[in-house]
């Protein structure tokens, strides 16, 4: 019995269209003169936060956009499309407000300016006029994982959503994006399947392992009460940048644990340790796991409150995150050595 994502077919017309229609592509490289908001540096609370930022105060009070995923450009490991910029991207999901699904978005920062802009992310649809239009991409967004080209995001019981960072898109017209000058198109989706007698597996979060070889992209089931809280690992294909798939488009996982936990938000693994973000409410500290499946120690109050998403930079050996509620937003980052306590 296992799980199993299936490729769908690229968008490759309906991006032709949005991007000669609606405005160009810019690419991350065209995106990064223009970020036009401003983080600043601020005192993270948590036991392991070694340091961190905010937020500019709307996007730290807005109540329907809430941030949820996070990667850094030392995932993607490839300096043509990350301009040789040290990046971080976050993801966010918008709660309905007035009646308005706004789907979700990623935000761009450069870490050595704290700058940072908004990037909606869209599904290109075009009818058969052939006019093209944008639509807000519904999925909760919970993780992502940026390999080369490629932005991987978790959409729980749809699978992943992904886009190639090539696409983005500078559009002409504000209107057609909800106000959004830049968007993301999607390219091509990873379905959720599984077999018969396997439940329905939840894509809740996912992040990219560099110590397997080849490399393999993990996701894992957010879980309260009885429901499964499994973390499953996908082969991931080097030269291409893609999951590792049969001629049919189909991958499988090459494992996955049943002893995960309750409240993840998030995993990263590095060298066979496995760092867990679980969240306690509201107005509860997170608590950090470091062991593996089965075999966890927790270090409650080691994170913010409201902890999601998790990432790992080798090369500065920091652990990256993220918290939800507003009021309460930073993006902290976790020196490992100083985790590792299990």
């Amino acid at each position: 019995m296992s799980i199993h994502l299936r490729r769908t077919d690229e968008n490759v017309d309906e991006i032709e269209a949005v991007a000669s229609q609606l405005g160009r592509r810019v690419g991350v490289s065209g995106l990064l003169p223009h970020l036009n908001r401003q983080a600043e540096l601020a005192p993270v609370p948590g036991r392991a936060v070694e340091w961190g930022w905010t937020w500019q105060p709307s996007d730290v009070r807005n109540r329907r956009w809430w941030p949820q995923g996070i990667t850094t450009t030392a995932d993607a490991d490839d300096p043509v499309v990350t301009a040789g910029r040290r990046l971080v991207v976050v993801s966010w999901y918008a709660h309905e407000v007035d009646g308005e699904k706004h789907g979700s978005r990623i935000t761009v920062v450069d870490l050595d300016t704290l700058r940072y802009r908004h990037v909606l992310l869209v599904e290109p649809v075009v009818d058969r006029r052939g006019r093209a239009r944008l639509k807000p991409v519904q999925v909760h967004a919970g993780g992502l994982v940026w390999w080369g080209p490629y932005l991987h995001v978790a959409g729980t019981r749809r699978g992943l959503v992904s886009c190639r960072l090539d696409d983005l898109i500078r559009v002409d017209d504000l209107d057609s994006a909800l106000g959004y000058r830049y968007v993301l198109p999607v390219r091509f989706a990873y379905r959720a399947e599984h077999d018969e007698g396997t439940e329905e597996m939840r894509y809740s979060f996912c992040s990219l392992d560099r110590g397997a070889d080849p490399p393999e992209l993990l996701a894992g089931e957010y879980a309260t009460g009885d429901a499964t809280r499994r973390i499953a690992h996908f082969p991931l294909d080097p030269e291409t940048h893609l999951l590792s798939t049969t001629d049919d488009g189909r991958c499988s996982a090459l494992r996955f644990h049943d002893s995960g936990l309750g409240h993840m938000q998030g995993v990263a693994v590095v060298g066979g340790t496995y760092y867990v973000t679980s969240s306690r409410g509201r107005f509860r500290h997170g608590t950090l796991y470091v062991g593996e499946p089965g075999r966890f120690r927790g270090f409650p109050g080691a994170l913010p409150i409201g902890p999601e998403d998790i990432a790992y930079w080798p090369e500065l050996d920091l652990l990256w995150s993220v918290t939800e509620h507003p009021g309460k937003r930073y993006v902290f980052a976790m020196r490992r050595g100083t985790v590792d306590m299990g």
